[in-house]
């Protein structure tokens, strides 16, 4: 229970149903006064307050465990180590696979819980074979099957995701039907941990001494100006540079080991394809020839027609058309309809 209304519901949605409940609260951060400046994002302390109140309006049990030092070694380090690298990290796939479902159910173990339930906007089911499978929930504008694409068969197997079947505006109705204390609470939009700060801010702020300066180049490499740092830069970037050359002009590159981050215009972001890694095949059994889909190279990426030509782990990916600004760091998530096959790391693109 996050202390959002979509949790809130999932519980309660349970507790209608006559699941024996317990509610459970991750406390992944030291927020301080930060905090109370940044309304809009996960996670944060009040937050636990919220869940709790929910979870004694549902008079079930609550429990909020510390997980900080996971969170920090298994999202956050990962995060800064991604930007130091000149890529862009997708922090949330790793909250959930590495914490929400690997140790919340440690946690169940112990507590003798079968299952763990979010609200996340997901269905889930099961095969005939015993496979389980991710599909697009039906609000596809809520649908969130991106971030849950490296789940295991055995996290899945004790998954629940009672909000599968709800648009959100009828998960605001539930929640003023049964009273919920947060009801009315807008939702999270940043990353809990940054509150407010750039990801170059933040990382600075963590490791003081850590110096990326280097160039800006344009498309030949010549220099056309400086920068404070890579970890300040992705890929599509287009505020911030500092340069006026007369055109607009995005990041198209970033080359982490001589600290250069090259520019060019919009067409050069287009790219017909990209090489993938640590590719998780969920909805399907690893295949060994190559097969067409559709991929999500972005959260709000709208997906596009491609050829899948995997090599165990890894895969390489040719669109029909190309796509703007594919991004090492961020995930590539392939789609059969609304059955999530599986997905992956972006390395590069071409």
């Amino acid at each position: 229970m996050s202390g959002g209304v979509d949790s809130s519901v999932a519980a309660a949605l349970l507790v209608e149903q006559g699941h024996d409940v317990i509610g459970m609260t991750m406390q992944l951060w030291d927020y301080g006064a930060r905090a109370k400046r940044h309304a809009n994002r996960c996670c944060a302390s009040e937050d636990i307050e919220d869940a709790r109140r929910v979870a004694n309006h549902l008079g079930i049990p609550f429990y909020a465990i510390n997980f900080q030092k996971e969170f920090f070694d298994q999202v956050v380090r990962p995060f800064m180590d991604d930007y130091i690298s000149g890529r862009t990290p997708i922090p949330c796939v790793n909250c959930n696979s590495g914490l929400k479902f690997h140790e919340l159910v440690q946690v169940a173990d112990r507590l003798e819980a079968a299952h763990v339930a979010t609200g996340h906007y997901v269905s889930l089911e099961k095969e005939s074979s015993g496979r389980f499978q991710l599909r697009k929930a039906r609000d596809l504008r809520k649908d969130q099957s991106y971030f849950l694409f490296n789940l295991t068969q055995d996290q899945l197997s004790r998954a629940m995701f009672p909000l599968s079947e709800y648009s959100k505006s009828e998960v605001r109705d539930i929640a003023r039907r049964l009273n919920l204390p947060v009801a009315e609470k807008p939702e999270s939009q940043e990353l809990c941990f940054l509150q407010g700060e750039t990801q170059g801010a933040f990382i600075q702020r963590h490791i003081p001494n850590l110096s990326l300066k280097g160039s800006l180049v344009d498309a030949i490499g010549t220099e056309v100006g400086a920068h404070n740092g890579i970890e300040n830069f992705t890929i599509g970037q287009r505020r911030g540079l500092g340069v006026a050359t007369g055109t607009p002009q995005y990041v198209v590159g970033i080359d982490a080991e001589n600290r250069t981050v090259k520019l060019g215009g919009y067409d050069d972001l287009l790219m017909r394809g990209m090489n993938v890694s640590r590719v998780n095949w969920l909805g399907i059994q690893t295949p060994d020839e190559m097969f067409t889909g559709n991929v999500r190279i972005r959260y709000k990426h709208e997906e596009s027609a491609a050829s899948i030509y995997p090599d165990g782990s890894n895969c390489r990916v040719e669109f029909v058309e190309k796509q703007r600004a594919i991004t090492p760091g961020q995930a590539a998530v392939f789609y059969d309809g609304d059955l999530l096959l599986g997905g992956g790391w972006i390395d590069s693109s071409f």
